[in-house]
């Protein structure tokens, strides 16, 4: 098997987690801001130490950061900070499965920005499983207590949430993508690690420079929640270098491609721990973009 496969099956289920726990800080004392600081805080400082221990072991020399990484970079985080909010405030609208289920129409639109940034192309067969997997999240996207199919169903503001993180989180999927290769690094591992420390130094930096601006309380409530918030950093940490290892391993489309085993591991949690009902449709739909994950991995 591919090395950046096993290492995207493993950033989807930290990812899993670290939302699952977001989730819980957004329905308490947390914003949807604050709750998204707390994954960039309790993270960047160990991302930091972590990098520079694995250099200075493997004896690598540091490499030039130039103008390519920090621009790809602040795109990228920004993106995410943005998109994080959206899927935050998502959840406190509907239900974890269903939040989740939105945010990954960022495997289609990671397509045509992967196209448009960085002219990463996609297979014939590729886009033939992107497609099997539009249609999973279509059946996932109508409320299980609708009568049949009906496209209005669908045109509600969590949609347009949902929509709205999907686009932001391809663009900074492919922009990490950018400013990973960027550095000319040969050793995978030190190229994510690296480009992650840059990134989340300055997410951590401009979420609280922003929230001390605009609500200064929610950055002595992150605090108050380290608890849980120190989770919520140390899943994002594991799954932030596992995205990163993988999207300088492949291009961004077929990543988030196979990342959508993320929506079968929010079905499960929906209905295992925050016990929320599953309909039949919603089955079905997981059911397609399993289809669709294992077609892409034999394609590949």
């Amino acid at each position: 098997m591919t090395l950046w496969i096993p290492i995207t099956l493993a950033a989807a289920f930290f990812q899993t987690l670290r939302f699952m726990l977001q989730r819980q800080l957004s329905l308490g004392s947390l914003s949807a801001t604050g709750a998204t600081l707390a994954r960039f805080l309790y993270s960047a400082p160990l991302v930091a130490v972590l990098i520079t221990v694995y250099m200075t072991a493997t004896a690598q020399a540091w490499p030039d950061f130039g103008g390519a990484l920090f621009g790809y970079g602040a795109m990228g985080g920004l993106a995410q900070i943005l998109a994080t909010v959206a899927t935050v405030r998502l959840f406190q609208a509907r239900n974890f499965a269903v939040g989740i289920t939105f945010k990954k129409t960022e495997v289609m639109q990671a397509v045509l920005v992967g196209w448009v940034l960085l002219g990463d192309s996609v297979s014939g067969l590729g886009l033939l499983a992107i497609g099997l997997g539009l249609v999973g999240v279509v059946l996932l996207s109508v409320p299980s207590d609708a009568r049949g199919f009906r496209w209005r169903d669908m045109a509600n503001p969590s949609a347009g949430l949902g929509l709205v993180a999907g686009l932001l989180f391809a663009v900074s999927g492919v922009c990490y993508r950018g400013a990973s290769l960027s550095l000319g690094m040969e050793d995978p591992l030190a190229r994510a690690g690296v480009t992650l420390a840059v990134v989340t130094a300055m997410q951590t930096v401009a979420m609280l420079i922003w929230l001390r601006l605009r609500d200064p309380g929610q950055v002595s409530a992150v605090w108050r929640a380290r608890r849980v918030a120190v989770w919520v950093g140390l899943m994002s940490m594991a799954g932030s270098f596992c995205w990163f290892t993988a999207f300088t391993l492949q291009n961004a489309a077929y990543v988030n491609a196979v990342g959508q085993v993320e929506l079968i591991l929010s079905a499960l949690a929906s209905v295992l721990v925050f016990r929320e009902a599953v309909s039949g449709r919603e089955w079905i739909g997981i059911a397609v973009l399993l289809a669709s994950i294992l077609l892409l991995i034999a394609v590949i």
